[in-house]
């Protein structure tokens, strides 16, 4: 069906899809490329300030000669009215003969309906040249689209045994220069970024994206913090204008002290709590209903083992530093309870492995996870129990 032609300027939309991550959210990363003769007419991206879709940026940069031409494109063109009128219509109108599509789009508002349409009007639509590439770039979006809750990705920096700070507190970073790098890529391609508040009493972090690439969406910063023990001098606070505070909160401490921490520039939203323990599902709820795509999770030790514990994480990063802690009272990267037996614990697999700097980086997928690229849904033998099957 696909010849070598084919590959290679489905590869340059790949390449504009990839392009407009971190300027796309709340929608998909698209790219597209309209070819006539093995010459490129036109080619586009989607973001988000921009309005229009891929598809119709490649069409107004091919300037009306698209008649007769192939169109590659990295998602299903949409078949419904939203911001923008239907782009399956726009390329019927344009007079393509040939739409080359990666990969369906999970949205239940197109899902096939964008193939059916074009398909009914002549045009010739081919499926899934290089569908795994475009669906690794709306991992986030079909993770929202589809259950209505962000994509949690964990990431913790850590010692060749699994420590990821000495019981005096750490001196010094753990993870390398690259390592850290790496994780401001990850800030890049989240709409939110979360921690405990004992990360922001031991650490005080600003949590802002300080890469070099272009993010149109501000970093929302979001601190679990049942209490309310963030301080108001917290360094968070300095960016709070740019960068937005969501602070998730028992309502007996909204009502204490919540008007000081909004004074600060902090937004206060009250959640049911279990115990000491905030209910992270509706944590969730609230941040999906903010159209956020993905939320990653950066600690501390016991934020990650409130996720991990209730499975609430579809994909975790373990970024493994050459060096060895030790010690029994040493922060381990996963704390809390634990599991009581080892058929309890939610399996993973490697998804990826490869070097930052000194570092390791392990990209690992829980069987339960519900990212339409986990490695589990391939298989045949996932160890699905009633705790592990992929949540809805």
């Amino acid at each position: 069906m696909f010849d070598a032609n084919d590959r290679r300027h489905m590869r340059k939309a790949v390449a504009l899809a990839e392009k407009g991550l971190g300027l796309a959210s709340p929608n998909p990363s698209v790219g597209c490329v309209i070819v006539q003769d093995g010459k490129t007419l036109g080619k586009g991206l989607h973001e988000y300030a921009l309005l229009d879709h891929a598809e119709v940026r490649a069409l107004k940069d091919a300037s009306g000669g698209s008649t007769g031409a192939t169109v590659y494109v990295t998602l299903e063109p949409c078949s419904h009215y939203g911001r923008t009128p239907p782009c399956a219509d726009r390329l019927i109108e344009s007079g393509v003969r040939r739409v080359v599509v990666a990969t369906p789009d999970p949205n239940p508002k197109v899902s096939g309906q964008g193939i059916a349409r074009l398909r009914s009007a002549g045009i010739q639509v081919d499926v899934g040249l290089m569908a795994e590439e475009a669906r690794r770039i709306i991992e986030a979006f079909a993770c929202r689209i589809t259950t209505g809750l962000p994509l949690v990705v964990s990431k913790v920096g850590m010692s060749l045994d699994g420590k990821i700070a000495t019981s005096a507190g750490n001196d010094h970073a753990i993870s390398s220069e690259e390592g850290r790098e790496f994780g401001q890529r990850l800030r890049f391609g989240a709409d939110a970024i979360l921690v405990g508040v004992g990360t922001v009493l031991a650490d005080d972090p600003e949590l802002t994206y300080r890469g070099a690439a272009r993010k149109a969406r501000p970093l929302l910063r979001v601190i679990l913090d049942t209490h309310l023990q963030t301080p108001e001098n917290a360094r968070l606070f300095q960016s709070a204008g740019n960068a937005p505070v969501l602070i998730f909160c028992s309502s007996e401490a909204a009502a204490n002290r919540g008007a000081e921490l909004e004074k600060r520039g902090a937004e206060l939203i009250a959640v049911p709590v279990s115990g000491e323990e905030l209910d992270l599902t509706a944590v969730l709820h609230a941040l999906g209903q903010r159209d956020v795509l993905s939320v990653l999770v950066e600690g501390g030790s016991l934020i990650h083992w409130s996720f991990l514990s209730r499975r609430l994480i579809d994909k975790f990063y373990f970024l493994v530093a050459p060096i060895v802690l030790g010690g029994k009272d040493a922060v381990p990267a996963v704390g809390g309870k634990g599991f009581d037996v080892i058929a309890e614990a939610p399996r993973f697999r490697i998804c990826r492995s490869f070097a930052a700097g000194p570092d390791l980086v392990l990209e690992t997928y829980p069987a339960y996870s519900r990212s339409i690229i986990s490695p589990w849904l391939a298989s045949e033998n996932v160890p699905f129990d009633g705790r592990d099957s992929p949540r809805s």
